[in-house]
């Protein structure tokens, strides 16, 4: 791995979160209410980071006190109403369309031996990494047009207190703030210009400054790293992202799935969620049919519902590797996207549409 360098290109997109959600427009960020020198809470913050860190305090505390508390970033960060009926269908109508299909393909085109090469070195399929990338922001379209110091620091110090997981998401974007100035002190390059989605995901991948500290890589061979220019750079990050939460090189991602209903123990099949909980042999007992190959799948399952308002819902068995999947962000229906876009776009590829 090189060492760690950014690239110039951090113009604003149009506004998009991954990481958390996949990638939407967002509207443009509200005046801000103060600035977070303003805070005392965000100045003790800065001074104790830059303690631990080793960096300038001066530094710090000018990055952070010139950060902008964005109201609208509390809102979009803030839980939907209870109730709120989740849709498979409508959800995968928003990915798996004629623009992001066709933009994927002229993707995959440019970048063929690039994925190539990543699928090679790192066993993880160029479908996968296109399609991750088609849903996090259509192929470098929308990277988001927040200031990223902005939206981390309002997310740190007032994450909106009705969110069930505040104190978490609290500590989460503070440690987020501070893997982001660690980052732009390493490179050089000033805070103040990165701009990414409203929680502070960056560039073409939409990492988190975390991800990037620990899985950005030259992919490209020119000594930095580059997630808003390098689509080279891009391919082999999102590789290494899911070669590092262990993804098994020619693992199906997830089976189809039928019920016995004399037999069938839902509640039990779905109370560990999307983490691979049953062997085949559990998942029979239990009142699933499963095809030819998943009854020769080596490894635990898990069964995963997906629902479709007041349509029936649907089911699949994931495995180790739709897990994976799901650790970029941790959302079944997100899972599913990625991975039906880029099987549909390497179908229009082997048609040769």
């Amino acid at each position: 791995m090189a060492a760690l360098t950014l690239g110039v290109g951090l113009a604003a997109g149009t506004g998009a979160f991954a990481n958390s959600g996949a990638s939407k427009t967002r509207p443009a960020a509200q005046a801000p209410a103060f600035f977070y020198h303003q805070h005392s809470g965000a100045m003790a913050f800065a001074d104790d980071l830059a303690a631990r860190r080793n960096l300038d305090p001066t530094w710090v505390r000018q990055q952070i006190g010139q950060a902008q508390h964005l109201p609208n970033v509390v809102r979009l960060m803030s839980p939907a109403p209870s109730g709120t009926p989740k849709n498979w269908a409508a959800y995968r109508a928003r990915f798996i369309e004629p623009t992001r299909l066709n933009a994927g393909l002229r993707f995959w085109q440019d970048n063929r031996d690039t994925l190539a090469r990543a699928e090679s070195e790192f066993g993880v399929p160029a479908s996968l990494i296109v399609g991750v990338i088609g849903v996090e922001t259509l192929y470098g379209r929308h990277t988001g047009n927040f200031r990223v110091i902005d939206a981390l620091s309002t997310l740190a110090f007032d994450f909106p207190t009705a969110h069930p997981r505040a104190a978490v998401r609290t500590e989460f974007f503070r440690d987020e703030l501070e893997q982001f100035l660690s980052l732009a002190d390493r490179s050089g390059v000033d805070p103040q210009t990165f701009r990414g989605s409203y929680a502070g995901a960056m560039g073409w991948p939409q990492f988190m400054p975390s991800s990037w500290n620990k899985y950005a890589i030259d992919f490209d061979g020119d000594s930095r790293i580059d997630l808003f220019n390098s689509q080279a750079d891009v391919i082999g990050s999102v590789a290494n992202y899911f070669k590092a939460f262990g993804w098994h090189p020619g693992m199906p991602t997830h089976y189809p799935v039928a019920f016995d209903h004399t037999r069938l123990d839902l509640p039990t099949l779905l109370a560990p969620d999307i983490l691979p909980s049953f062997d085949v042999e559990s998942l029979t007992n239990k009142g699933l049919i499963l095809q030819e190959q998943a009854q020769q799948h080596i490894g635990k399952m898990a069964l995963v519902e997906l629902e479709n308002g007041d349509a029936p819902r649907s089911y699949v068995l994931g495995t180790d590797n739709f897990y994976a999947v799901t650790r970029y962000n941790w959302s079944s229906y997100y899972a599913m996207a990625v991975i039906e876009l880029g099987e549909a776009i390497e179908a229009m590829l082997t048609s040769g549409r």
